[in-house]
């Protein structure tokens, strides 16, 4: 009877799965479990399941029943890990890590997870396993990046920040990741001073970061070891992703907000991959997991406001970020937040009238992640596309005078009146500047080929369009303007051929313009702009 039971049970389950009630699927998978607990088959459906819907309770038992039966993958074998990390119990979780150095695959995790269990326990030397492993590639690659994390978690300052300072020379990205990391556990060690060190104040990406420690408001919540722990598995999360191995990836993030639910990267990784699964729903809810006033928060709030937007839920995502600058008055972020919003739902003037009360906030003295000639910047162009073109080239050019060397405004500055065919001169020397800034653009060589195009210079403006279009094969702009210039300069066959790429990616109002180019050639009121 009971075989019976837990097959209808199981059968329940698999049809509202198939319906998308994830709730109703999960309590028929566990149901199932209550009724058949030795059945590896159905244990491993409800681990999937679990782990989909984020229940660690139901991917514990699925995972302790396949355990039984010797069929624990690597991925289930670090849901046991988690579990017990979450509890406390170092000997059960040493134990698992002991079983993940069986796996071909996963066995450089070992001796990170018993390096950050060292850590949990107080015992030994944290740094000790990962020294051992220094036959294995993996381990030794991640480990570097670990290292100065677990002699700082520790209480090895010293020694960690010797070892963190080669790995920070640089700007990538990596490099940002690990400064934030390492000011996170310096910063919950109270040694505020060199926390404070590592996040240059001339870098808006750790204002954030910056103002809170100067708060005193912690980085890291809940115990250090499962943080790390967790941590860990994100970083490798992420590298499975950028490998193309999606369902490990999103499992092994969902399982580092097993371990700690309070890390907020954790909640993130797992809202994106849901995100990417197209399961927008359950990336929202992943994402009411971080607190709005979290080092992360505001990147949360970011992503659940463009989520809404894929949803269709545009009017939601604006009363939400209206919501939140209208509380926060005099923050930068909230109304960038909203200015951002409005500027990708194309409402110009109201986007640009939100970056003026992020400007304003400035001018009172509140800090921003922003800098704020980008601010500016996005104000002139706003307000340029709102048909205010007076004020909008006001705001341009004080984006220009508080950053001068900035590749992006002076190109924007010096294009936005190329367009417009005014003081010609003035914009060519602007964009010829922004490309001995920056070379390599191809946005900004577009942007001097078109200077030459207008000024009547076919040759060399060809040349240099045709070195940005092979940088920026998908542009549809990049594409035009060539077209153009070839057709101007009697290359009729090769300006079709341009303005045929141009319209594999081309907006309405320019795929009209290109189609009609196509059909009768460029005319004056078919240039483009």
């Amino acid at each position: 009877m009971e075989e019976g039971d837990a097959l209808a049970a199981y059968a329940r389950a698999l049809a509202a799965d198939s319906f998308g009630a994830q709730r109703q699927a999960i309590a028929g998978y566990a149901a199932a479990l209550d009724l058949a607990p030795d059945n590896e088959v159905l244990a491993a459906r409800a681990l999937e399941e679990a782990l989909a819907a984020g229940d660690q309770p139901l991917a514990v038992r699925a995972a302790k029943v396949l355990e039984a039966r010797n069929k624990l993958g690597p991925d289930a074998r670090l849901v046991l890990l988690a579990d017990a990390v979450r509890r406390k119990d170092w000997r059960a979780a040493g134990l698992n890590a002991d079983r993940m150095a069986e796996d071909r695959v996963f066995v450089f995790t070992a001796p990170l997870l018993h390096a950050w269990i060292a850590v949990g326990t107080g015992k030994g030397d944290p740094v000790a396993p990962i020294v051992a492993a220094a036959r294995d590639p993996l381990a030794t690659a991640y480990g570097a990046e670990q290292r100065p994390l677990l002699l700082i978690a520790a209480g090895r300052t010293k020694e960690g920040l010797a070892a963190l300072a080669p790995l920070i020379e640089g700007k990538e990205p990596r490099a940002e990741r690990l400064r934030l990391a390492a000011a996170a556990l310096l910063a919950r060690k109270k040694a505020r001073k060199d926390a404070l060190a590592l996040l240059p104040e001339d870098q808006p990406s750790f204002a954030r970061a910056r103002s809170l420690i100067a708060r005193g408001k912690p980085l890291i919540e809940g115990d250090l070891a499962a943080w790390g722990i967790s941590s860990f598995l994100v970083r490798i999360a992420a590298d499975l992703r950028g490998q193309e191995v999606p369902a490990l990836a999103f499992n092994l993030a969902r399982i580092a907000t097993f371990a700690a639910p309070r890390n907020s990267e954790a909640w993130l990784a797992t809202a994106e991959m849901l995100a990417g699964r197209g399961q927008n729903e359950a990336a929202l809810a992943a994402l009411a997991q971080v607190p709005a006033d979290d080092l992360l928060g505001q990147a949360a709030m970011d992503r659940r406001l463009s989520l809404l937007v894929e949803n269709g839920n545009a009017e939601s995502a604006l009363a939400d970020a209206r919501a939140a600058a209208e509380a926060q008055p005099n923050s930068p972020a909230a109304w960038t937040r909203l200015a951002d919003l409005f500027a990708k739902l194309e409402q110009h003037r109201e986007a640009a009238d939100a970056y003026g009360k992020a400007l304003q906030a400035i001018a009172a003295g509140a800090e921003s992640d922003t800098p704020e000639w980008a601010l500016w910047l996005l104000s002139g162009a706003e307000l340029s596309r709102a048909g205010d073109w007076e004020r909008g080239k006001t705001a341009l050019q004080r984006a220009y005078t508080l950053a001068p060397q900035q590749p992006v405004v002076l190109n924007h500055l010096g294009y936005s009146q190329l367009e417009r065919r005014e003081n010609l001169d003035e914009a060519e020397r602007l964009i010829r500047e922004a490309s001995k800034l920056d070379p390599d653009s191809a946005a900004i060589t577009d942007s001097l080929g078109w200077a030459l195009y207008v000024r009547g210079d076919y040759s060399r403006a060809i040349e240099l369009l045709e070195r940005a279009a092979k940088g920026e094969p998908a542009d549809s702009a990049i594409n035009e303007h060539l077209g153009d210039a070839y057709y101007s300069a009697g290359r009729r066959y090769e300006a079709r051929y341009a303005w045929q790429a141009a319209l594999i990616y081309a907006e309405a109002e320019a795929a009209e313009r290109l189609r009609a180019k196509i059909l009768r050639g460029l005319h004056p009121e078919l240039a483009a702009p």
